[in-house]
């Protein structure tokens, strides 16, 4: 099975199992959005829908398998 790639540029996952996405819309237009919409496009935030993350973790078969079993 492979990984694919532009979903693994993405998506991170924390040491607890949690998926975490970027937002979308930094990349151009920066001028007309404040530094607050801009700082908040910067972070990472969850993913949160359980559709999505059983998706994500199609796209990305190996990331499940280091987290499955979070260190105690």
């Amino acid at each position: 099975m492979k990984t694919y790639k532009a979903a693994a540029k993405r998506f991170r996952v924390t040491g607890t199992g949690k998926l975490l996405r970027t937002k979308g819309g930094k990349s151009h237009l920066r001028r007309r959005k404040s530094s607050r919409t801009k700082q908040q496009l910067s972070e990472m935030h969850p993913v949160t829908a359980r559709s999505e993350k059983k998706r994500v973790r199609r796209l990305l078969p190996y990331i499940s398998k280091f987290r499955s079993n979070p260190p105690a």
